[in-house]
């Protein structure tokens, strides 16, 4: 049976101590001087290193060649003291969480003053330190305030303000901290190397995470991943599915939706994670902290260079990216929104309805008038500004008569892709960015247009061309009215300050130029107009036909009667005519 690693790699040394260099160095310094204290009192989160420095202080007293600040590793008393060694009688640890009480004490207070078996001093070693209660320090106050010359104390707390102040002031205390990320995760590359496992690079980090600071901790989850390793040794995958991580890729979706304000997309993503057997306290934390990443590359772009960010270069990219579509004020805002999240999730029944709640806040901040939200809508403000500007600057052809194609239900052939936006230019990620204020744009002209993009998503733009793509025919093929045509137009130079050409396709299917479009081809010889054939007729009634007024004539039988209203429920709605009853 293999060793646990947190016993195997436990330091003999202080100068393998990792991460506590503010306590290793001046208790060396006091071993060479001769100033060794009759007590001390280390405290600080577990898994650290507490109980490990005081074996070590132990191990350097009782040297032969001690008291010395590096114990030489050859004599009984180091050997017995070693970290896997067989211990000596002459230290004695004792776990006051169930030996605190008064007798405890005053059995250790008699046995206290018996000289040591075969070493310099006999040294008590009292671990979790404030379980001890009010009475039995105080039947040690004396013995510690005035020992014999051969007894020395170290008492080991992670709650020192639960020591008496009695005890407290006659120790030298040292408080040690939680491990860095950087000196955690060098440790554990070489603990891997030492045991010739193969781990995937991506994997440290998540374990570093899961260790929150504490060697011991990060240790025993390396070694769970390890015990369960396959040929290939540990990978990310594994790692995330045990610890329960959230991968980054699901992460970058998430963040990249709310960016574009793309509901359906962020609402997918929770729905995974809850389909997946995910904690949705687990992902709002995971979604918290990328956004925390994002903040510090919002204010310091080479973060990840100079160590504030650890991550791979590929991910530092990518958030680097995120952060500038997005905006310091609603990345702030967001966290704002998580941090708030995690704290009431603490005790709800109902986890995935919160995680929506917020997901909800996260896409809305016109919904909520605090400071934040404010700053947040500002900032949506300045940002479709600046893409105005960008596009008027170096805008596409304008176009006198701007056709919008709708695809055929079939797909056509493969187009060519569209090129990469070039520096000046508006590309389709800068257009959902401000596709809700656009469709805002289009609802204040025609409220039937606004409700018919609701199913649109920006596909691509390239060559003065906006691609929409749609899930349902009948709604590409009523973009092809005229009104709902020129209120889309229209909003488009409102928000942009751009004339494109509005190409719609079906989700799956490519765009069908005017060029390859059989209705298209077959009409007049001149660009094809808003309203004229650029789409298939419904059941011999063209989207374009009728008036292209906001609201209906009530008064035109064309729209009020029996044919008017069966056109516009086939235009509309692609309903069919299934039948007919006679009402006489």
């Amino acid at each position: 049976m293999s060793l646990a690693l947190y016993r195997k790699y436990r330091p003999g040394r202080f100068a393998e101590v990792y991460g506590q260099e503010h306590v290793t160095e001046p208790l060396m310094q006091a071993l060479r001087n001769g100033r060794v204290h009759h007590a001390y009192l280390f405290s600080g989160p577990r898994g650290c290193g507490k109980t490990s420095c005081a074996r070590i202080l132990a191990r350097s007293l009782n040297c032969a060649e001690g008291p010395t600040p590096t114990p030489c590793g050859r004599c009984d008393s180091c050997v017995a003291l070693a970290p896997n060694g067989p211990g000596s009688l002459d230290v004695i640890e004792i776990d006051a969480a169930s030996h605190g009480g008064v007798d405890d004490a005053r059995d250790l207070r008699e046995r206290a003053f018996y000289a040591p078996v075969s070493s310099r001093y006999k040294i008590y070693i009292i671990d979790e330190a404030h379980m001890v209660s009010k009475d039995g320090f105080n039947a040690l106050l004396k013995l510690v305030e005035e020992p014999p010359p051969h007894l020395k104390f170290v008492f080991a707390t992670t709650e020192p303000d639960k020591v008496i102040a009695t005890i407290r002031s006659r120790t030298h205390s040292y408080p040690f901290r939680l491990i860095p990320p950087r000196v955690l995760q060098a440790h554990l590359v070489e603990v891997c190397a030492a045991e010739g496992i193969a781990v995937d690079p991506l994997v440290l980090p998540v374990v570093v995470r899961a260790g929150a600071g504490s060697a011991r901790d990060a240790l025993s989850v390396l070694d769970q991943l390890i015990a369960g390793a396959g040929p290939d040794g540990v990978t990310y995958a594994a790692a995330l599915a045990l610890l329960g991580y959230t991968d980054s890729s699901l992460l970058d979706e998430v963040v990249d939706a709310i960016a574009a304000g793309d509901g359906a997309a962020v609402f997918e993503a929770v729905d995974r994670v809850i389909e997946g057997g995910h904690d949705p306290r687990r992902f709002t934390a995971d979604l918290l902290e990328r956004y925390r990443d994002l903040v510090v590359l919002a204010a310091v772009p080479d973060a990840g260079r100079n160590g504030l960010l650890d991550a791979p270069a590929d991910q530092l990219e990518r958030m680097a990216a995120q952060a500038a579509r997005t905006g310091p004020a609603e990345l702030s805002r967001a966290a704002d929104v998580l941090h708030a999240a995690l704290t009431e999730m603490r005790g709800t029944t109902a986890p995935r309805l919160l995680l929506e709640l917020v997901c909800a806040r996260l896409l809305l901040p016109a919904a909520a008038s605090d400071p934040a939200s404010v700053l947040t809508r500002l900032e949506r403000l300045e940002r479709r500004f600046a893409i105005g500007s960008a596009g008027s600057t170096a805008p596409g052809p304008a176009l006198t008569s701007t056709p919008i194609v709708a695809a055929a239900s079939a797909p056509a052939a493969p187009a060519a892709p569209a090129a990469p936006a070039a520096a000046g230019e508006i590309d389709a990620a800068a257009v959902r960015r401000v596709w809700p204020e656009i469709l805002d744009a289009v609802k204040r002209q025609k409220r039937t247009a606004e409700a018919l993009l609701r199913d649109a998503q920006v596909h691509d733009v390239g060559a003065a061309t906006l691609t929409l793509s749609f899930r349902h025919g009948f709604h590409a093929r009523s973009l092809d009215d005229g009104v709902n045509a020129d209120a889309l137009r229209e909003a488009l130079r409102e928000v942009l300050g751009v004339d494109w050409r509005v190409v719609a396709v079906l989700s799956g299917a490519e765009p069908v130029t005017a060029a390859s479009a059989p209705v298209a081809a077959a009409g007049a010889a001149g660009p094809v107009g808003p309203g004229q054939g650029s789409a298939a007729p419904v059941d011999g009634f063209a989207p374009g036909d009728g008036a292209t007024d906001d609201e209906p004539d009530p008064d035109d039988p064309a729209r009020t009667g029996p044919q008017g209203v069966m056109a516009l429920l086939q235009a509309g709605l692609g309903a069919k005519v299934i039948g007919e009853v006679d009402a006489g």
